[in-house]
């Protein structure tokens, strides 16, 4: 079997502790698209082939159906073809892949799937743990090597220190200390690239397109952990989105393109003893970006961002915020993209911008994978050195933006999302959001080609 030398070491450990009936479980942890999964379908169609006289059967789990599990069926089919044994496997009750009396069984890990009864005497792998319930793996999964001390191998890439598979690596770790065995295999994007050259290039273009400390980057390539509970951004990221160049009132020529983010806040009663601020209120804030593109390549680059503007309401009517925000974004900016927030309240308002500014408004509705993505999208943009922020004004809007960046947390979630805010005790986040969302509308926009003869 055509496997690199690091996959082969795992492969030997896995199959020694089957075959000698020792029941380990093993912690492996592989650079993204760094060949785990297939790695995973060679140990499949080994023992399959092994054990098609005696029988038995292997148990992998998904932390979805669809897509993984049934991805992971197809390269196993694959390879048994590849391996000469097409016409003699046969696929059982859409999620058994039989060859002679040996079976392996994909099962999802969602919460809602049912796989109590299953037994694996072979094998059970548990693909993507990090992504795993550690009460659905220990009250449902684990028991299914349980008869015959069964093998389980963990895979995965290391997200924080509150996953199963960060767990089951803390362990073996702790294992190997007392005797020596080992447990835990890691290969992170170095190590893979010295078989590659190709996934050298890729993952170092990755680099620097997300930033060596973005949570992706470290978590999928470098194979460490990420912060949670701490700052959203560091104090040389604040530092590396300060820019030199000036405030606008206006655009400053056609041919510029400008993108805005709009964070929207309820409309409020204005009265006597009720003083609205910036520091009491929500406040709905738009930010306003130029856009452009590198001239010197030809590949499509992500662009570069410079803010050149902040406004801000507090408490105002919406239909009178309506005509305000028309009026800056059509006449004023002449915005190519406007992503604005649709959540709630907003939905309202951002469906009046999209009939009123045809083709340039593209709603944002915030949920936990949305959210997560917009942060991932802006701590890229801030790592790259893309993003750059109007020299500092001593203005209100540029004290407010900087109070929010410095006070803005993170938190790690499952399936390798993120939440960012300000805590509702500190302050509010509006101006964060707001320039969120104008990267976002940023990456609607195409530059521009010349068309010749």
């Amino acid at each position: 079997m055509q496997l690199r030398p690091y996959q082969l070491e795992i492969a030997r450990a896995v199959l020694g502790s089957i075959q000698d009936n020792l029941g380990l479980t093993f912690s492996v942890e592989i650079a993204r698209q760094g060949g785990k999964n297939e790695l995973s379908a060679h140990i499949e169609v080994l023992l399959l082939t092994l054990f098609m006289a005696a029988g038995g059967s292997a148990v992998k789990c998904s932390p979805t159906f669809k897509p993984q599990t049934v991805i992971s069926m197809s390269r196993l089919k694959q390879r048994l073809d590849d391996f000469g044994f097409g016409g003699a496997w046969i696929s059982e009750m859409g999620y058994i892949i039989r060859l002679g009396s040996a079976r392996q069984v994909f099962l999802s890990a969602e919460e809602s799937s049912s796989v109590v009864g299953h037994t694996a005497d072979l094998l059970l792998e548990i693909d993507e743990s990090q992504d795993v319930s550690k009460e659905k793996y220990t009250k449902e999964f684990r028991p299914m090597a349980s008869s015959v001390n069964a093998t389980t191998v963990h895979y995965g890439t290391t997200w924080d220190d509150s996953t199963l598979l960060e767990e089951i690596k803390q362990s073996n770790l702790d294992l190997e200390k007392r005797d020596g065995l080992r447990r835990h295999f890691r290969f992170d994007w170095q190590e893979v690239s010295r078989y590659n050259q190709n996934y050298r290039s890729f993952v170092e273009a990755e680099r620097s397109r997300l930033g060596g400390d973005h949570p992706l980057f470290l978590s999928q390539y470098a194979l460490l952990p990420v912060r949670t509970g701490g700052g959203f951004l560091s104090r040389s990221q604040i530092g590396q989105l300060t820019g030199l160049h000036s405030r606008l009132l206006c655009r400053e020529s056609a041919d510029k393109i400008y993108v805005a983010g709009i964070d929207l806040a309820g409309e409020a009663e204005v009265t006597e003893e009720l003083e609205l601020t910036v520091g009491g209120r929500d406040a709905a804030v738009i930010t306003i970006a130029e856009v452009s593109f590198s001239p010197v390549s030809d590949i499509v680059e992500d662009p570069q961002i410079r803010v050149v503007e902040h406004y801000c309401w507090v408490g105002k009517k919406h239909p009178e915020l309506y005509r305000m925000m028309v009026d800056i974004l059509r006449n004023t900016w002449r915005c190519s993209s406007v992503a604005v927030d649709a959540t709630g309240v907003g939905e309202a308002v951002a469906s009046f911008l999209r009939h009123a500014l045809r083709g340039r408004v593209a709603p944002f509705k915030f949920t936990q994978a949305s959210k997560s993505a917009l942060g991932f999208n802006f701590l890229a943009a801030v790592n790259s050195g893309r993003l750059k922020l109007y020299a500092g004004d001593g203005s209100d809007d540029y004290r407010e933006l900087m109070f929010e960046l410095g006070r803005a947390r993170s938190v790690c979630r499952p399936n390798q999302t993120i939440n960012f805010y300000v805590d509702p005790a500190e302050g509010h986040d509006d101006y964060l959001m707001s320039l969120a969302l104008c990267v976002e509308a940023a990456a609607q926009i195409r530059p521009r080609k010349a068309v010749g003869r």
